[in-house]
């Protein structure tokens, strides 16, 4: 009786596992060859300096880029915000280091609770550690909740693509 006990709690923790990895954001692979939609520096004085501060790069996946057009992003659709330092020298601003590669992964089943798109960040140049875990519904979440209309995304492709 204890030996099935113990293969019975076994199997859940497996099940909760599989489960818990299945629902994580997977590391955008390659995203720098996807479409560039827009870049962007968020400086000293704005309000979202303290988190984003610096250069924005966004890239989108081919769905994404449907998405866009559309004004729906399908299941499939990634969208991938790269946020580098910005350093500021011999009247130029350049890139520096990486922050953190921020990721929208829509799968309106895995993520219901979050408008259908999954949030993760990836520190520095880590393809694994991640930021914000399962804290997405308030990390990432709630400031893209109002951007419902839009499918819950604040860019827009530049005008003529």
């Amino acid at each position: 009786m204890k030996t099935m006990i113990k293969i019975g709690l076994l199997g859940s923790l497996l099940t909760l596992s599989a489960s818990a990895l299945a629902q994580e954001v997977p590391y955008p692979t390659g995203y720098r060859d996807w479409h560039h939609v827009k870049s962007m520096v968020i400086e000293e004085g704005h309000p979202l300096f303290g988190a984003f501060g610096g250069i924005h790069h966004l890239y989108a996946n081919k769905k994404a880029i449907k998405g866009y057009k559309q004004g729906k992003f399908a299941d499939g659709s990634v969208i991938v915000f790269d946020l580098l330092e910005a350093n500021h020298g011999g009247n130029a601003t350049t890139e520096g280091k990486r922050k953190v590669v921020g990721v929208m992964h829509k799968n309106s089943r895995t993520y219901a609770e979050t408008g259908g798109w999954g949030f993760e960040g990836f520190a520095g140049d880590s393809k694994t550690q991640r930021a914000v875990r399962d804290n997405a519904k308030n990390a990432c979440f709630g400031c893209h909740e109002p951007q419902a209309g839009s499918d819950y995304v604040f860019s827009k492709l530049r005008d003529g693509e």
